[in-house]
């Protein structure tokens, strides 16, 4: 299912807090080999809610004069709980499942988690760069991914141009990608109640699609011979189908709130704005210092026309405290504001055409504390290990009545564990 609704998505968020899971193959190795695999698996897990199994291989081919192919396939299978929207009450609730055949029930007290919640994705890709020219250079990739009720098809291509000799570097690229959501039961009619079971929701048809298209712009600059900045601007439109189809709005007296009283009309489907305009502006400093330690620092503003504002700082220090070891710690911080339509329960009496109680999209906060070991196997290989802790709040957007005796959000606590190998022949 669709994990990525914005800059606080799951899938977003385990890219950043790891780095990426093929972000940057093992540093220490020099690029002396025309071929080099990178490995790499993760596990994730969310304290009583999901937990995330991915392994990823890349296999690069450089063939010099710089021409490069590279090829990566990613496997992922997500399970347990997670959030549906609703909020919590002094009563047990009983929702009926995406599919529509049957109901999960939710404690008194208790944030509604849907249960039945999990996932199975695989992605390839393809990656490739061609000299145009002695500075001149052309990049291109294709991707794919395909879930058990989402498939994503992909392409882009770049112009790089070299300055300066060689240590200014303007680049320009341009990105597609065509998705399609097949949500289980039915796409829900945007903003229409759920009724209770066996009632069935009113669904607007059995898929629906999206388009993001991308526009980025970057300069590298070599500072000294141990120092260079990157900085970007990335400019995206998505339009289409733009909601998560397995998220529900809880209804509730404007006055009490708690949930209507007809058990029809307690809920109902999100409806977001089904185009998404947004910008983000990207910077990295990277600083060779005594021997082989490097320190890197990024930030990364983000902005949309959904009202949503973020701020990322990432910082990464490389401590080489043996001839062929090193430490890595990593500090993250994220800091959002809520998107314009985001309502934690809706008033009865109010009905706005676009809103969603999904707590992605609230106010929010993130941590992420890490640090890896890593060690050179031999002059072409190289092992590592990581852990990182995560930490996640998010603020309700309106209290109302009896809300003020429940915890509307529950922070969200991670861990992630990371294995790593390369290799170069």
């Amino acid at each position: 299912m669709q994990l990525n609704p914005g800059p606080g998505g799951l899938r977003t968020a385990l890219a950043a807090a790891t780095s990426c899971l093929l972000g940057g193959s093992a540093a220490a190795l020099e690029a002396t080999s025309p071929w080099e695999v990178d490995a790499r698996l993760l596990y994730y897990g969310e304290r009583d809610r999901v937990s995330l199994v991915e392994g990823a291989a890349q296999v690069t081919w450089d063939r010099g004069d710089d021409r490069r192919l590279g090829a990566t396939i990613i496997f992922d299978a997500l399970t347990g709980s997670s959030p549906n929207g609703a909020i919590p009450t002094t009563r047990a609730q009983t929702f009926t499942s995406p599919s529509g055949r049957g109901t999960y029930v939710t404690p008194a007290n208790e944030q509604p988690l849907d249960t039945s919640f999990h996932d199975r994705r695989i992605a390839v890709g393809l990656t490739g760069v061609q000299p145009l020219g002695e500075t001149l250079r052309l990049s291109w990739g294709l991707r794919g991914s395909s879930e058990f009720d989402y498939t994503s098809l992909g392409a882009e291509a770049g112009l790089e141009r070299d300055f300066n000799l060689r240590n200014t570097t303007l680049s320009l690229g341009l990105a597609y990608n065509l998705d399609t959501s097949k949500p289980v039961g039915g796409v829900p009619l945007a903003g229409a109640f759920i009724p209770a079971f066996p009632g069935r929701k009113l669904v607007d048809g059995t898929s629906d699609g999206k388009s993001v298209l991308d526009l980025q712009l970057g300069l590298t600059q070599v500072l000294t011979a141990r120092s260079l900045v990157r900085t970007n601007l990335v400019v995206g439109l998505e339009s289409g189908y733009l909601n998560d189809p397995y998220k529900l709005v809880s209804v509730v007296d404007p006055l009490t709130g708690e949930l209507d009283a007809n058990p029809d009309r307690r809920y109902r489907a999100e409806a977001r704005p089904d185009s998404r305009l947004r910008w983000a502006w990207y910077t990295a400093w990277q600083q060779g210092l005594r021997e082989a330690d490097v320190v890197r620092l990024s930030y990364r503003l983000y902005s949309d026309d959904w009202g949503m504002v973020s701020n990322t700082v990432d910082a990464f220090y490389r401590w080489q405290f043996t001839s062929r070891q090193f430490l890595e710690p990593h500090l993250r911080g994220y800091l959002q504001s809520a998107a314009d339509f985001y309502r934690t329960s809706l008033p009865s009496n109010q009905w706005p055409a676009e809103v969603s109680a999904d707590y992605r999209l609230a106010d929010m906060w993130t941590s992420t504390v890490g640090l890896t070991w890593g060690i050179d196997l031999g002059p072409r290989s190289e092992l590592r290990l990581g852990a990182e802790w995560y930490h996640q709040k998010a603020d309700p957007s309106e209290v109302i009545g009896v809300q003020s005796r429940q915890t509307l959000i529950e922070a969200v606590d991670a861990t992630m564990v990371r294995l790593g190998y390369a290799l170069q022949w």
